[in-house]
């Protein structure tokens, strides 16, 4: 690995460090002591909030008007299932009351409530010509019954008689498959209701399903898409954060570090939005507390168009990818943009074509990495061959330093005209390790996000979805945490011993910067940043590390270095006689060097002419 070659990977790597520790952070605003409060909804909605269970015919008509006789009931559970999820409604309120992932569980072992009446409140506020009513606190009469769902879609359709011919009714379909819960909410007949759009109200104080709060916190947000097909998302941070989006939304995602809960829209799209994340530093139970506040079209609800949908499941690229909603699979981050096709179109699709053949991702990983470092042996070899020919030309070059001392610009124009003599472009080597590069970048974005791993266990690591702490610290360590992972101690060692087998075979470069010393430090330095990343990806990259000097050991015996010398003296021999070729890019760099050359002897000489007149006079 020549000067080019590690000063480009030190670049990226640069970029890469820079990018998590300076750019800056958005600024915190200082919360309040409860930071976990939010605002609540009418003073009509709080108060029946409060109210008993029973109330007599007057008061509940003074608090619900024309709504005072679904005021009061029994509430009663309906329990739906398919093969993924368990569902729970409720006859108060006619809402989903608690969802269940059968095929999922917390990293503790626990069954995984994604939705939990303890911890969600909904509110669906409709405004009446005699104040504002939640018709999730109304009784609702339903035919249904709890069951599995098998073959086609089950109803659960909940009706709120108001006055004859008049009537609130949800109905909720569940698939025998899957994540989609179909919602529909029509206004029959209301002559009551007032202008304003239905206020729906969703809070949820998000539990901790994964083993890293910290981690937790960070990936914990709300994502949305607006009309025009603007994806965003609040500040995916440890701090509280807060938007007012200006334009329709037509659908918004309370995003965990690997499932939603989201709301869809099917018609108009949703007329007014606030959503917020709070976070309470003192509550060690809760990850964020994320509010979404939006309005639905009054006129899609009298007119049958209040159509809608509820997503509850994993946050998996492969089952949200299409049939749910426009740019859902924009939940999973897949990296920046100029890297998220490179995960899309080829990291994903092969991770889900091998996980269909090993059950094993640990194995899994190798074959990944196997795969990849056969894709890449075109780039790899000719890298390798770059670098025999920088060895080779080492004697040369270092004569010319010797010619030459300390003038840069003199020594950088003789060892261009020494490659385009011999045929070598110094770009050669440095640009098939760039093209690996985004390869390495797009998996560092990948793994954090890939549902697969999460709960796969692989040698001494339970999850590879986190880090394995194989040692805990009594106390934070500055830079590391709490813990070691020995995965990323074992991917550190490799890129020490690679370092170290690259500085073997190639010579000491000149300047004010010792870059072989460099190649032993930074591996040291990304141990600290990579120490609470996942296990898989840490397991990749030493991986990738050995099975590329195993592939640099086998390319050596091919690569003779005594016919590259032959080969360079050969072309050296043809320029001079004027047959050789020289490449755009030689030229270009030849001139540009050869200007600056005349550029510092015009100022040679005009600092010369200087200091003429000024001994004349």
């Amino acid at each position: 690995m020549d000067r080019n070659q590690l000063i480009g990977i030190l670049l990226i790597l640069a970029m890469l460090v820079g990018y998590q520790f300076l750019v800056p952070k958005p600024e915190q605003t200082e919360q309040p002591a409860q930071t976990t409060k939010v605002t609540k909804p009418s003073a009509s909605s709080a108060t029946s909030a409060a109210r008993p269970q029973t109330l007599d015919s007057a008061a509940a008509r003074a608090l619900y008007g024309d709504f005072a006789g679904v005021s009061t009931g029994q509430e009663r559970d309906i329990v739906l299932e398919n093969k993924d999820v368990k569902v729970t409604f409720s006859t108060l309120g006619g809402r989903v009351k608690e969802v269940l992932l059968k095929n999922y569980k917390t990293f503790d072992g626990k069954p995984l409530l994604l939705i939990d009446s303890r911890r969600n409140q909904t509110v669906l506020e409709l405004p009446t010509n005699r104040g504002k009513v939640d018709l999730h606190k109304l009784y609702y009469q339903t035919g249904a019954q709890s069951g599995s769902v098998n073959g086609g879609a089950t109803q659960v359709a909940f009706r709120a008689e108001v006055a004859p011919g008049q009537a609130v009714e949800q109905v909720y379909s569940l698939p025998a498959e899957g994540f989609t819960i179909d919602y529909d909410l029509r206004l029959n007949g209301l002559t009551n209701v007032g202008n304003g759009d239905v206020r729906f109200f969703w809070q949820d104080r998000m539990e901790q399903f994964e083993n890293d709060l910290k981690n937790n916190r960070l990936a914990a947000t709300v994502n949305y898409l607006t009309a025009g097909e603007e994806f965003d998302h609040l500040a995916e941070t440890e701090s509280s954060d807060e938007v007012t989006v200006e334009e329709p939304v037509k659908w918004f995602s309370i995003k965990h570090k690997y499932f939603l809960a989201s709301f869809i829209t099917k018609n108009a799209p949703l007329n007014k939005a606030n959503f917020r994340t709070l976070v309470d530093p003192a509550d060690s139970l809760t990850v964020k507390t994320a509010v979404a506040d939006v309005s639905l079209p009054m006129a899609d609800l009298k007119s049958g168009k209040g159509q809608y949908r509820f997503y509850y499941g994993p946050n998996d690229f492969q089952v949200i990818k299409e049939g749910i909603a426009p740019e859902f699979d924009r939940n999973v981050y897949l990296g920046y943009s100029i890297l998220k096709p490179i995960n899309q179109y080829f990291f994903v699709p092969v991770f889900n074509l091998l996980e269909k053949f090993i059950s094993n991702y640990g194995i899994l990983i190798v074959l990944l990495v196997v795969f990849v470092k056969l894709l890449l042996t075109p780039l790899t070899y000719k890298s390798y061959v770059s670098m025999a020919k920088m060895r080779v030309l080492a004697p040369e070059l270092a004569e010319i330093r010797e010619k030459v001392g300390d003038d840069m610009a003199k020594q950088q124009q003789e060892q261009m005209k020494l490659y385009q003599q011999v045929g070598v472009s110094p770009l050669s080597g440095c640009v098939p390790v760039l093209a690996t590069m985004p390869i390495l970048l797009a998996l560092f974005q990948l793994f954090p996000n890939l549902i697969e791993l999460r709960g796969k266990s692989f040698l001494w690591a339970p999850d590879l979805s986190t880090y394995d702490a194989f040692l805990q610290f009594p106390l934070a360590i500055p830079f590391l945490g709490n813990h070691l992972s020995l995965f990323t101690v074992l991917m550190t060692i490799s890129s020490i011993a690679y370092a170290y087998y690259n500085n073997q075979t190639t010579p000491q470069q000149p300047g004010p910067v010792n870059m072989k010393a460099l190649s032993y430090i930074f591996p040291v330095m990304f141990m600290f940043v990579l120490n609470s990343f996942p296990a898989g990806l840490t397991w990749y990259y030493f991986v990738s590390n050995v099975v590329t000097i195993a592939q640099q050991q086998l390319i050596r015996r091919f690569v003779d270095e005594d016919k590259i010398r032959l080969v360079l003296d050969e072309n050296k021999k043809k320029f001079a006689s004027g047959e050789g070729k020289k490449s755009k890019f030689q030229s270009y760099i030849q001139k540009q060097l050869a200007a600056a050359e005349e550029a510092r002897k015009q100022a040679e000489e005009a600092q010369r002419n200087l200091e003429k007149r000024g001994k004349k006079k």
